[in-house]
């Protein structure tokens, strides 16, 4: 019996009913059984990690943070997913306005008393379909061509266009460019120092639903396209299948001349590591030879493993290693996004991958979080790796890195040895009265409100941001115990 039809059967006849007994047991049990369900999300867990602050983000589905010092102040920018089939157009308290999701602006200068500023609608559309999911920030001090005394937002619009936004007045931002004609969008990068943005979107003719527009941004009111670039087998005219498409890049500048491109959400990953003076300046026109010409190395995963994101950690000294020759090594890590519920996929973990000898990286470790840990196949939705955080702030970096993981919250991950990974700190928040439920699929029985943690950041201060897929908001945190003395806080 459904568990709100055994409620009204009690309420409106039951009590009349010689099986009037039966009914409150079944009652019980199933009081019982939901209190137990749900009891797990309704409290915090953590360990080595606390809670400073939280906003709600209006109860948008929430993607990508990015965490930006603008003269004084901190300001958070969180891209959302469309909207759900309950809630496709939510109402932004600041106006009374209902709008599509967008793109969120609060100041986190205190963390513990977080102010949202301004919301910046999206595209209409449910989940990936809509929404504004992709973020990116600069300052026009570092961009080569922007005006010092501005900050720009680079943003997608659903599925269809890219956005440059000036943000200099958090709370008032202004749109000054777009790039349209795209479709797909997702998980852009910019290099603030050059203002070369690698685009993730679908171009007209190529045979994947992703890949890479590059473009100058340097002058952010002015894109100037350089080159469309993917795999051999995905430009237009090509034949036989295609490789999987790309998810999103790393760059690390200029200086170090490398692109760290990973293919595949789920499944049939592959790290991609290109040169990027080659990439700006080689044959731009799409044959085979020409995208291959600037790659130095590729690592193919297991086709049950994608690679969502692909962060380098570089020059670590490795304990272990320090009286051999060569004790610094290099280091991507990859992290594939779960998109089964209920553990009905293959578990997805982060990968560190060896690139010291670019051309033959290999896998050396992984992370996941033990099923057991906190029974989280039975907690409703996804249980499994989304991303990582991909500041390069030196607080953490070569350090912890912070992994989102779903229903298991964000976890703090000890690298400082990449050979042996280890957690030493994690933080679940409650479910609220936003948290979408989460119900298996192709059913609306057994819904549950589940923890969704979707992508994490830190800033520069050393504070964590977590924000969650199903309308539970940001939180943000620090470390502590033993897993802040492993970070390298300013003394």
């Amino acid at each position: 019996m459904h568990f709100s039809h055994l409620i009204r059967t009690l309420i409106h006849g039951g009590r009349r009913s010689k099986n009037f007994f039966r009914y409150s047991i079944l009652l019980s049990c199933a009081l019982c059984a939901t209190a137990t369900d749900v009891w797990a999300q309704q409290t915090a867990e953590s360990n080595n990690m606390e809670l400073v602050g939280a906003n709600d983000l209006q109860g948008r589905g929430a993607y990508q943070p990015v965490i930006e010092e603008q003269n004084g102040r901190w300001i958070a920018y969180v891209g959302h997913h469309g909207g759900t089939p309950s809630n496709p157009k939510p109402i932004n308290p600041l106006n009374g306005q209902h709008e599509f999701n967008g793109t969120s602006i609060i100041d986190v200068t205190d963390p513990a008393k977080p102010k949202y500023l301004f919301h910046i609608p999206g595209e209409e559309g449910m989940g990936e379909s809509g929404g504004g999911q992709m973020a990116r920030v600069c300052s026009g001090k570092q961009l080569p061509k922007g005006d010092p005394s501005k900050f720009y937002l680079l943003r997608v619009f659903g599925n269809h266009a890219h956005e440059i936004w000036d943000v200099s007045d958090p709370a008032k931002p202004n749109r000054i460019a777009e790039i349209t004609g795209v479709e797909g969008t997702h998980k852009n990068f910019w290099e603030c120092d050059t203002g070369i943005a690698y685009l993730v979107s679908g171009a007209p003719g190529w045979r994947v639903k992703r890949m890479t527009q590059v473009y100058d941004l340097s002058d952010p009111a002015k894109p100037v396209f350089i080159r469309n670039f993917g795999l051999p087998g995905q430009q237009p005219g090509a034949t036989g299948p295609a490789p999987e498409g790309i998810h999103g890049a790393i760059s690390i500048g200029a200086a170090g001349n490398r692109v760290y491109f990973g293919y595949g959400t789920n499944q049939n990953g592959m790290l991609q590591i290109v040169d990027r003076n080659k990439l700006l300046t080689g044959p731009k026109e799409p044959t085979d030879a020409n995208l291959a010409y600037p790659e130095v190395g590729r690592l193919v995963l297991s086709p049950k493993n994608g690679s969502h994101t692909t962060f380098p950690i570089l020059g670590v000294d490795v304990p272990e290693f320090a009286k051999n020759k060569d004790s610094k090594r290099d280091f991507v890590l990859m992290v594939p996004e779960e998109l089964e519920s209920d553990c009905k996929g293959p578990r997805e973990m982060a990968w560190l991958a060896d690139i010291t000898v670019e051309n033959k990286p290999q896998v050396v470790s992984n992370f996941t979080v033990p099923e057991s840990s906190g029974n989280f196949c039975s907690r409703g939705g996804r249980f499994g790796t989304h991303a990582s955080n991909e500041s390069f702030t030196p607080i953490y970096y070569r350090r912890i890195v912070f992994l989102s993981h779903f229903n298991a919250g964000v976890r703090a991950v000890d690298i400082r040895n990449p050979y042996a990974p280890k957690e030493v700190g994690y933080y679940i928040p409650a479910v609220t009265d936003k948290t979408f439920l989460a119900c298996p699929a192709g059913s609306k029985d057994n819904c549950k409100a589940v923890i969704q943690t979707n992508n994490v950041e830190v800033d520069d201060r050393g504070y964590i941001y977590m924000v969650d897929r199903a309308g539970t908001g940001m939180h943000i945190l620090q470390l502590t115990g033993d897993a802040r003395k492993i970070a390298n806080f300013p003394h």
